[in-house]
């Protein structure tokens, strides 16, 4: 079941059974999100739907996980510097030519990028953070409330390079990207709802790093299946 049909189902079903304790895995990995988050004193809300079930997901291959993962590594490189010729210099380095969406060839074709999309796609450090995890290279994802490690990425991938990474990667269980995935959806409708009340983030949370990994996990694990430049981060 589809997360759109969840908040529907919510919508009609009655109080009693959206907080009940569920038996399904979906509603198991939702009651584990909201555990952990109320340890740190996260707000969650009961009626918040949950993800869709692991044999309802779908399942990225490592090639593709480590294309997106150069990808939004070399965006997010361009957008830091604004150096143009360092982006295709990367391409070429990284024969990447072939892995870009249509926006973020647009950005790379752009000699002179506007400065919003400049600092919009240097978040997508963010992006290389969460595939990296995903892919077995980071070892784990921590908490959403500061930046990742830019240098780790950078020594990362300009040691192993395209192929060395597609070697070295072992796609994590697609149990634990849902995990994940569950977890940061509920972060972010947290920082949503602090936001919306003229509120700092819960917990420290950093607002811009829990929309960059909600972006890259719910690619991860196909929501609605959208591409990537479509996807949504709805809470």
């Amino acid at each position: 079941m589809k997360r759109l049909f969840s908040v529907l189902l919510a919508l009609i079903l009655p109080v009693q059974t959206a907080v009940s304790q569920p038996a399904d895995e979906a509603g198991a990995r939702k009651a584990r999100s909201i555990a952990q988050l109320q340890s740190e004193g996260v707000p969650t809300i009961d009626h918040l739907p949950t993800v869709e079930p692991e044999n309802e997901s779908t399942r990225r291959n490592t090639k593709q996980v480590v294309e997106r993962t150069i990808a939004l590594a070399i965006v997010a490189v361009k957008g830091e510097t604004g150096d143009h010729e360092m982006g295709q210099a990367l391409i070429r380095q990284f024969d990447a030519a072939s892995f870009f969406t249509p926006k973020e060839q647009a950005f790379m074709d752009d000699p002179n990028p506007s400065d919003q999309d400049r600092a919009n796609f240097a978040w997508r450090y963010e992006g290389v953070h969460v595939m990296l995890w995903a892919l077995g290279i980071s070892p784990e994802l921590e908490r959403p409330d500061h930046i990742c490690d830019v240098p780790f990425i950078a020594k990362t991938l300009r040691e192993l390079g395209t192929d060395g990474l597609i070697r070295r990667a072992r796609l994590r269980p697609q149990k634990e990207l849902l995990d994940a995935a569950d977890l940061i959806y509920r972060y972010d409708w947290a920082a949503v709802n602090a936001r919306l009340k003229g509120e700092e983030p819960p917990a420290r949370l950093d607002k811009g790093v829990v929309y960059e990994w909600h972006y890259a996990l719910n690619w991860l694990i196909g929501y609605m299946d959208q591409d990537w430049d479509d996807i949504s981060t709805d809470t």
